[in-house]
């Protein structure tokens, strides 16, 4: 696959996520997204074989975004592996408009998810993958002595997940401000650490 093509799913991906965001996904048409983007009908379905593999596509360029964001905190030398932890959880707590219209646009995934079975395997994939890096990295930070060792990894990347998860929603719907958010996220995190010591 070439750079172009990629280029081009993305501008399409873009434009479909726009749309999502203004809209919700049962405003979404091939059509729609055509339009949004400034391409052809034909374009977006050469890309894209129905709106399913686009919605998948969208999902997978959204997830992406934050792995790049998570990336680039990695890039800025040694952490360690308790930061990382917090890092990949803050993701999941919109603190800018970006990530705000991401988490908007996940939580319309999600909710679809409920009436589309292959939405839904994607969904778990996707959940699976991120529960497995924060247990493995709750493992690294028992051996680094930032996490207690009698800790289940497995249990404890699942209360986090649900933790940070549960906290991006408040604040989608109002209910917490982004800062707060992130406070509880933190101070879940210190007790974590304090019974390591």
């Amino acid at each position: 696959m070439g750079a172009r093509h990629e280029e081009r799913r993305r501008q399409i991906a873009e434009a479909l996520l726009a749309i999502i965001d203004r809209h919700g996904l049962d405003a979404v048409s091939l059509r729609d997204v055509a339009a949004e983007a400034e391409v052809s009908l034909g374009a977006v379905q050469h890309y894209f074989r129905s709106k399913d593999e686009m919605l998948l596509f969208a999902l997978d360029y959204i997830s992406e975004r934050g792995t790049e964001r998570i990336q680039r905190n990695l890039g800025q030398g040694e952490r360690p592996p308790r930061a990382i932890v917090r890092d990949i959880l803050a993701e999941l707590v919109p603190a800018d408009d970006q990530r705000r219209a991401e988490l908007r646009i996940a939580t319309a995934f999600t909710a679809r998810s409920l009436v589309s079975p292959n939405l839904a395997d994607h969904l778990r994939t996707g959940y699976a993958a991120l529960h497995d890096v924060l247990a493995l990295l709750i493992r690294h930070a028992q051996d680094a002595g930032e996490m207690p060792a009698a800790l289940d990894p497995e249990r404890t990347a699942a209360t986090l997940f649900a933790l940070a998860e549960g906290l991006g929603t408040h604040v989608l719907i109002g209910h917490r401000d982004p800062q707060g958010a992130l406070a509880i996220l933190d101070e879940h995190l210190d007790r974590l650490a304090a019974t390591a010591r």
